[in-house]
């Protein structure tokens, strides 16, 4: 992974953080640790994470609906060995997803691509599902 994008929630482009092995951020690199179990770690310890592929426009659609529900993910841009290591990771935990990028997980669950993403949105799941996790607040009305 070359790198992690948070985006700030007050700015349309976002920040791109470039990570080394001595940071002591919660996404930092461990160099000991194989892709796979950082994937698994990085799904673990994000309640919403979008795994993407540098040329991905879909990433970018997804983070934008997420933003207008009031949930800022954490977008890892995957080179693509590392996007063979996440479809092995989806068929080592039994989802019936397809692997790949991009893919949402919320609260360490796969939740799929776009069109999965969009479907759990329209049927009025997504936001109790964010709620659950802890990545948005109740929304009193």
């Amino acid at each position: 992974m070359q790198g992690v994008r948070r985006y700030d929630p007050l700015s349309d482009g976002g920040v791109r953080l470039e990570l080394t092995p001595t940071t002591s951020s919660p996404l930092a690199i461990d160099v000991g640790e194989s892709t796979e179990m950082r994937i698994q770690r990085l799904i673990s310890e994000n309640p919403v994470i979008i795994f993407s592929s540098s040329s991905c426009y879909m990433c970018h659609v997804m983070k934008n609906l997420l933003s207008s529900i009031g949930v800022h993910p954490t977008v890892i841009e995957l080179e693509d060995e590392e996007i063979g290591a996440l479809s092995a990771h989806d068929r080592g935990d039994g989802s019936s997803s397809g692997g790949g990028a991009p893919a949402v997980f919320i609260g360490g669950t796969r939740v799929g691509g776009f069109e999965s993403l969009v479907a759990l949105h329209l049927s009025g799941d997504l936001v109790p599902k964010l709620e659950h996790v802890g990545a948005l607040r109740g929304i009193g009305l």
